[in-house]
């Protein structure tokens, strides 16, 4: 039978908000041979992937890091500060956000779900008047997603920050920065983070595959009371990786030479603060585009526009999944799907990790010849804003 399927020549455009591309240095890094690794070179390796993740995370504490996803670095977080019928505080940001808290209740965990339109982020006023009612301090950790990769709508972690001290309540700070991590500005000291959660698929620029928690000396002392099962999540064996460089298990050699290649490009290279203003830069590059099309955000504040993924309505009556379909069969591009509650409503550009003015020019293009062959109602312009704003630089 013969392949009808479409031949493209040319890279695929993978704009999905991760796992995203792949550096082809970070690829060759991949490729070494592999090393023993209970020897003196992998020491060295394991230190300084270590020593990067903690510039990524700005923070001069702990850093641990696991042979997982990132669905396996939260479960370290939770796992290794809180034990069962603890209460948690979680809100309802998003399909992730939904999907943490799912986690959580399985293990154990007595959740206040905050509930919510996935409009929005966590409101730092509403983390204050929840604090502020519990006198007997029975909440003891309050969990956020700082990028909602479902929605593009990022929660401000420093005013939440502010907000819990305001209330002058001791609950633990827990933030998943999967979508956000070397892509957007996070401060894990200086905001008072107890357990941010990594990985590796987005804003690190490498397959999936590593998990990170880093770990404020609060969640290290609460790990000595906690009483929920862990083993493999354990921090305490994985904390000698940033003394030793070796690993309690065996480690995924392979993604840490590609890890230390990235951050060298990030760090090193470009420098974490170039990192976060081109991904401002093409955050609003894109959302100029989206409004020159005349269609939606998802994200109604503009305080939280992500800038690593744009969320896309299209006009009701209209198949998102279709159009994505078409732009795939069309042009070879890969957009995000709706999850959860936004399935066939919305795509999601992603406009993160190793990308550029060309690349994100050529990606929305792409999205406007799609809503053009798919017949989904739209102005004409909207890539044509996104080249003015860019043309600014």
């Amino acid at each position: 039978m013969k392949n009808t399927a479409p031949v493209h020549s040319g890279r695929h455009f993978l704009q999905i908000p991760g796992p995203t591309n792949v550096p082809d240095r970070v690829l060759h890094a991949m490729s070494f041979p592999t090393i023993d690794h209970r020897g003196p070179e992998f020491s060295t390796l394991g230190k300084d992937v270590i020593a990067g993740m903690k510039r990524v995370f700005q923070t001069a504490g702990a850093v641990v890091m696991y042979p997982s996803s990132g669905t396996g670095a939260w479960e370290a977080a939770l796992v290794n500060t809180l034990s069962p019928g603890d209460r948690a505080v979680m809100f309802e940001t998003g399909h992730f956000a939904t999907l943490w808290r799912q986690m959580a209740g399985r293990l154990g965990i007595d959740i206040e779900f905050v509930s919510g339109d996935w409009r929005h982020g966590v409101d730092p006023a509403r983390v204050e008047e929840l604090l502020s009612r519990d006198r007997e301090h029975r909440i003891k950790a309050v969990c956020i997603v700082h990028n909602e990769t479902s929605t593009g709508v990022t929660s401000r972690v420093g005013e939440v920050r502010a907000a819990i001290d305001h209330a002058r309540h001791p609950a633990l700070f827990m933030v998943d920065t999967i979508s956000s991590l070397a892509s957007i500005d996070y401060r894990h000291d200086e905001w008072k983070v107890d357990v941010t959660v990594g990985g590796s698929q987005k804003g690190l620029m490498l397959p999936p595959g590593l998990g990170f928690n880093a770990v404020s000396d609060k969640a290290l002392a609460a790990a000595k009371d906690a009483r929920l099962p862990r083993s493999y999540w354990d921090w305490q064996p994985m904390l000698e990786t940033g003394h030793t460089g070796f690993f309690p298990y065996t480690p995924g050699t392979n993604l840490l030479y590609g890890l230390r290649e990235a951050l060298a490009m990030l760090l090193d290279e470009e420098g974490l603060g170039n990192v976060f203003a081109r991904h401002v830069r093409h955050g609003e590059a894109t959302r100029r585009a989206v409004a020159g099309w005349g269609l939606e955000t998802v994200c109604l504040d503009p305080r939280e526009h992500s800038n690593s993924l744009t969320a896309v309505f299209v006009p009701e009556g209209h198949d998102a999944d279709r159009l994505r379909d078409t732009i795939l069969d069309a042009f070879d591009m890969s957009l995000g799907t709706g999850l959860g509650k936004l399935k066939g409503k919305i795509f999601r550009v992603g406009h993160l990790g190793h990308f550029n003015d060309l690349m994100l020019c050529g990606t929305l293009c792409g999205v406007e010849m799609g809503l053009a062959a798919a017949r989904v109602p739209h102005k004409s312009g909207g890539v044509a804003a996104a080249l003015e704003f860019l043309g600014q630089r």
